[in-house]
């Protein structure tokens, strides 16, 4: 009579597995070492926060509230024809509106997309959902303008110190007259 050699082949790689499995919960299971208990898995650590100057709001705008605290919200699009009309935007046009960015109920604050509160002097955050490469280099001084120690404390200046929020292109420059040589100078 002929064996099934197949089963005796199966057997093996089936100690392996139940070994690799006890292995998995002996290593979550609590430590007996030194009366240690294993520490949970941690939360996803909390966004860096970054040294910013103030934002540069237009003088008088800002706290937002103190002139839409008594509005009601309209989240429509629309031309606005009473308040911020010198605001033209730019910045994803078709596609974007006020609200998208600043919160409907606390004018006063940015939202993210997941609904997050953020200050105004977090409003890297706000560029970065979008602007995922810019972000990245901002955070390590390649992108934006950033000052301090090499190894020390640095500040960091906002995405608005340098692009208007609803239209950020850079506009064209003229070009200045190329720097006179030291011998040229009379």
């Amino acid at each position: 009579m002929k064996r099934d050699r197949s089963r005796h082949r199966f057997f093996p790689g089936m100690v392996v597995l139940a070994a690799c499995l006890a292995a998995g919960v002996a290593s979550s299971a609590p430590s007996e070492e030194k009366g240690k208990v294993a520490k949970p898995h941690a939360a996803a650590p909390a966004e860096k926060q970054f040294a910013v100057p103030t934002p540069p709001f237009t003088p008088g705008i800002f706290p937002c509230s103190d002139c839409h605290k008594e509005m009601t919200p309209n989240p429509k699009r629309r031309e606005l024809k009473e308040e911020h009309t010198n605001i033209v935007l730019n910045h994803a046009e078709g596609q974007r509106w006020c609200l998208d960015c600043h919160d409907t109920y606390d004018r006063d604050r940015l939202h993210l997309v997941n609904g997050q509160r953020i200050r105004f002097e977090e409003s890297y955050r706000l560029c970065g959902q979008c602007h995922g490469d810019k972000y990245r280099d901002w955070k390590v001084g390649v992108h934006g303008k950033r000052t301090g120690m090499w190894n020390g404390e640095k500040q960091y200046l906002l995405c608005v110190n340098c692009h208007n929020p609803h239209d950020p292109r850079f506009k064209p420059l003229k070009p200045l007259p190329p720097p006179v040589r030291p011998g040229d100078i009379r």
